[in-house]
């Protein structure tokens, strides 16, 4: 197949992981704006590269013709999590999304390959609107933790190198590791509510203080120069305070300010 054509056929999956991305990019956004906990950590995607598509192909015996109803990779996205708990928190996400119909499900975190491989993999059809008209995508949707995202880095690079002909020390290492991963997301789980509820907290103060700057910065254009140098010497004495709930006030008692100025704030990020 020519350069050209594989850049015209491969053109689409490009579109539906930048598509798919943000959509999974705003769900964060949405648990932000609501100031709750979301379970999705980061979301990253990729298009195989031909050279693995070839490889993959001659390894199923797919004909080129067949090559997009068959392999189901093409168009990749990794979902990482902190906890093995928010993996089912996000399946039951994409379970409930309209733009998404999950064809297959396949659970490596219960039933982990030989390998030591844990992941949980989704494979969607995902509609994509182009030029042309409506395309059906094929996507994978790996879920999967920190942890068990490092150990699957690794191993993937490995497999790479090697072929399939890992030598035995190294494989015996993959095993005792992957274990270690399992260990690891337990303990992390344990203390999972504490966890959540230092970033919740963590969070939360970093909204209230972005949005008593953005109001500060407001003022500026309204204000005399003496009352904005009260609010900011006062607002750095409550910071080095470190007392969330006297910044909330602080807060409270500025949007009234700056309300009488007609100079609200405007979220930003800092």
């Amino acid at each position: 197949m020519e350069t050209k054509i594989w850049r015209e056929m491969l053109m689409p999956y490009h579109a539906a992981v930048d598509e798919l991305c943000m959509k999974f990019e705003h769900v964060i956004d949405e648990y932000k704006s609501m100031n709750e906990y979301s379970p999705i950590l980061s979301v990253s995607g990729r298009v195989k590269k031909i050279s693995s598509i070839l490889e993959k192909a001659h390894k199923k015996n797919v004909k080129l013709e067949d090559i997009e109803d068959i392999i189901q990779d093409i168009a990749g996205i990794r979902i990482i999590c902190q906890f093995v708990e928010d993996i089912q928190a996000v399946v039951d996400i994409i379970r409930n999304r309209g733009d998404m119909q999950i064809i297959e499900e396949r659970d490596y975190i219960k039933n982990s390959k030989p390998s030591g491989y844990r992941s949980y993999h989704i494979i969607i059809n995902y509609m994509l609107q182009m030029v042309t008209g409506p395309k059906q995508i094929k996507a994978e949707i790996q879920i999967r933790t920190l942890a068990m995202n490092f150990w699957g880095t690794i191993e993937h690079s490995l497999q790479y190198k090697y072929r399939s002909q890992m030598p035995e020390h190294i494989t015996d290492r993959l095993h005792a590791a992957a274990e270690a991963i399992v260990m690891l997301d337990k303990e992390m789980s344990l203390v999972r509510g504490e966890i959540m509820s230092a970033q919740n907290y963590m969070h939360h103060t970093d909204r209230v203080i972005n949005e008593i700057l953005n109001n500060i910065q407001n003022l500026y254009g309204v204000a005399n120069k003496r009352e904005i140098d009260k609010i900011q010497d006062e607002f750095y004495r409550l910071y080095e305070l470190s007392d969330l709930n006297m910044l909330e006030r602080f807060c409270d008692e500025l949007d009234l300010i700056a309300e009488g100025y007609r100079a609200q704030s405007i979220q930003e990020e800092y």
